[in-house]
């Protein structure tokens, strides 16, 4: 079959403060209809510039194709992107090309409801009239299981989680049915459970209609599921392509191998009663730490009944008239040295709860004890000693960092605000942690836009370390991460809680990292609890049904064990929100072991 989209010598460069840089070199590979192509590599590898440089949205980046072919099957006939008028890639983005991007905030309007987002696009390329492009776009949020959608529609994005953020940059990708799907990412916000059904109907919608996918990802299990062809790039060139099945079975590039030996994997620690450092390949051996203090040990973090809620206004008057039940009647406590992982679906509550308890939301009721005081009444300077204690790693690492800043002044600023380093001292510290999360010293003057996503990410997480905090609220921190630097990343932080005896409150929905890295684990569902205990127990023994659902939506790294998707689950899910005055019931729990306890 002839290719859909042919590539074939791609340069791109950018031009930087320090020079021109070249960010991809003479790639070339194929994508044919009905073929899912998997492009995979580190962080900074050259995979986004790629896919960038078919729509030709690199140039609004400050990049340049530099030399080489883009060959795209249009519907009204070859023609070649890199040398397309801008006329023509209007009428091929969205239309016969759909981008779903990495990071959804930046890629979705702040100004503008979500629905006049959606709709404007089906009307430019559907020229359908604006109550059939609304009722399309409901739709279309359906499909990807966003609960109440015809609400969503009138919220803005600041107002939707990361994850239902990710989800209506999937549904505006997918609405005109694109003959190519480019997909930067289009996972890494999601649970399991909602990235197994968006999985699914993209899969579906390639051998309904014969839709291409590029698939660009550093998560290898999905990689697995979802690949027909392999294309391996680092430093911005090809070092092996090939079908799924050869490259995971026999990869010919040390750069392959060492990127599936990092892909952590589900039950790898199931005898295994506290967590490990990764083993990379060449890199040293971790040395032996440490175990953990008991998990009945004094708690530095304890939650009592915690409960976050937020106003739903109506009318002229803008009366309270609901409310969004985002954390319900959550407790828990967390000891010194350990790591309690919280994980569920998005939308559930996680962010919620990590954000309450920095105080960065404020809780409705309950209560919040550090190190055993209680911080739901400060304010002022105590307020912002605690911050010194408990520091937070964001889920989207372009919107947590300063666009006007550079990167040394970012990590340096919370080191002057409280005092902690100054001058040479501060300049040292600042460099040290650039090494510890394996950025190299030449980006201490860049700015956050000339980084990748998952470089990004890294310097959000040297800005935390930075004032030695007690407790480090991680929300989704190395879920941008490709999965050698994740590993690096993961190894990182259970170092450093052995070494400085850290606490983590571990927010993810990747359930391999998360056996990797906890000794307890809660699972969220619509702002409740459902089960919590020692990560052992809970994965070994999961009571709850949506436990078990969690962990069966897993995918698994190899692609002879590939799983069939299921058909989208088309019961209406479950809503948060809740008429004011609604009583909302008390968590009661049963306990099935020591430390185990399951929602009744």
């Amino acid at each position: 079959m002839s290719a859909l989209v042919d590539i074939d010598g791609l340069t791109v460069g950018f031009r930087t403060a320090d020079g021109p840089v070249t960010a991809v070199a003479d790639v070339s590979f194929t994508v044919a209809p009905g073929e899912t192509v998997c492009v995979v590599g580190e962080s900074g590898s050259g995979k986004s510039v790629t896919s960038l440089s078919l729509m030709r949205l690199v140039e609004f980046g400050g990049g340049a194709i530099l030399d080489g072919r883009l060959r795209f099957d249009a519907a009204a006939g070859p023609l070649d992107v890199a040398r397309a008028s801008d006329a023509t890639m209007r009428g091929l983005r969205g239309n016969e090309i759909g981008m779903i991007f990495q990071e959804p905030m930046t890629s979705l309007n702040p100004v503008f409801t979500i629905g006049r987002q959606m709709v404007d696009g089906l009307r430019l390329h559907r020229n359908l009239a604006r109550a059939a492009a609304r009722a399309r776009a409901v739709e279309l949020l359906r499909e990807v299981r966003i609960p109440e959608p015809e609400r969503r529609l009138d919220q803005y994005p600041h107002e939707l989680s990361g994850g239902m953020r990710q989800r209506v940059v999937i549904a505006m990708a997918m609405a005109c049915r694109p003959r190519l799907l480019i997909a930067d990412e289009p996972t890494t916000a999601l649970d399991v459970t909602i990235q197994a059904e968006i999985l699914g109907l993209i899969d579906r919608l390639k051998r309904e209609t014969g839709m291409a996918v590029l698939f660009i990802t550093h998560d290898m299990a999905v990689v697995a599921q979802m690949a027909d062809r392999v294309v391996v790039m680092r430093g911005g060139r090809v070092v092996e392509t090939g079908p799924v099945e050869r490259i995971f079975a026999a990869p010919q590039a040390d750069y392959t191998r060492a990127l599936l030996a990092a892909v952590p994997r589900l039950g790898e620690m199931a005898d295994r009663p506290a967590p490990e450092p990764m083993r990379i390949p060449g890199a040293p051996v971790p040395a032996a730490r440490p175990s953990a203090p008991p998990g009945d040990a004094a708690p530095i973090l304890e939650l009592r009944h915690l409960t976050t809620r937020f106003p739903v206004r109506t009318g002229m008057l803008r009366r309270v008239t609901a409310n969004v039940h985002a954390v319900e009647d959550v407790s828990f406590a967390l000891a010194a040295g350990r790591t309690l992982s919280l994980v569920g679906e998005s939308g559930c509550g996680k962010s919620t709860t990590g954000r309450s308890v920095l105080r960065l939301v404020e809780p409705t009721s309950g209560e919040i004890r550090l190190g055993g005081r209680d911080i739901t009444d400060l304010g002022g300077r105590d307020l912002r000693r605690l911050r010194r204690d408990v520091q937070m790693i964001f889920q989207d690492p372009f919107a947590s960092l300063n666009p006007h800043m550079r990167l040394a002044q970012q990590v340096a600023e919370p080191m002057r605000n409280f005092g902690t380093a100054r001058g040479r001292e501060l300049a040292d510290r600042v460099a040290d942690l650039f090494d510890r999360v394996q950025l190299p010293r030449s980006f201490l003057n860049r700015y956050p836009h000339e980084l990748s996503g998952g470089q990004r990410q890294r310097v959000a997480i040297a800005r935390a370390l930075s004032v030695g905090p007690k407790v480090i609220v991680a929300d989704e921190a190395v879920s941008a991460l490709d999965v050698s630097v994740q590993a690096q990343v993961l190894n990182l932080m259970m170092e450093l809680q052995a070494d400085l005896g850290l606490s983590f409150l571990f927010i993810s929905h990747d359930m391999a990292v998360v056996e990797r890295v906890s000794h307890d684990v809660a699972v969220m569902y619509l702002g409740r609890i459902v089960e919590i205990g020692p990560r052992a127990a809970v994965f070994a023994d999961p009571r709850h049904p949506y436990t078990r659902r969690l962990l069966a939506s897993v995918p698994i790294a190899d692609p002879a064990r590939r799983r069939e998707f299921a058909q989208a689950d088309t019961a209406p899910i479950p809503s948060p929100v809740h008429p004011a005055g609604y009583v909302a019931p008390r968590s009661e729990y049963r306990e099935v072991a020591p430390g185990h306890r399951v929602l009744v």
